[in-house]
């Protein structure tokens, strides 16, 4: 069973609402018509990206700022899974099982703990190659974007 107001949405997402780049337009309409789920460590990674970019020349400095000032204001509505130490050694067991990163693990593992702790499987979003078979290998029903 499965409850479609709720997705997961891992960082490789979520930043295509605040960056164009292939994907952005679906990232940005997927984000809108459900509410979000994602591991507290989402919030720290996309700060990350877009400031990767802004270092690299691909983001401007005043959009570097719109995209923080959007992305502040859009967190307080997401659904963060914490770090809690269940969430972390469920992401190491991830790590045993399949190819997963160490962040992909967390995201992976947080996903998984938010369809228990509901009782109801929820989509997880993601656009990152990698992270998606590990977790179609976990179980996860992806959406790729």
């Amino acid at each position: 069973m499965s409850d479609p107001r709720w997705t997961y949405v891992d960082t490789s997402v979520l930043v295509k609402r605040y960056v164009r780049e292939p994907g952005s337009a679906e990232a940005g309409r997927l984000t809108s018509e459900y509410d979000v789920v994602t591991s507290r460590l989402a919030p720290v990674e996309v700060i990350s990206a877009l400031y990767a970019r802004h270092r690299g020349g691909a983001l401007s400095a005043r959009s570097l700022a719109t995209a923080l000032e959007r992305h502040r204001d859009e967190r307080r509505w997401w659904t963060l899974v914490e770090l809690a130490p269940v969430v972390l050694a469920r992401s190491e067991d991830v790590i045993r099982r399949t190819p997963a990163r160490t962040a992909d693990a967390i995201h992976i593992a947080s996903a998984l703990f938010f369809q228990e702790a509901m009782g109801t499987g929820v989509p997880f979003l993601t656009s990152d190659a990698r992270q998606r078979s590990s977790a179609e290998a976990a179980g996860l029903r992806v959406w790729w974007v």
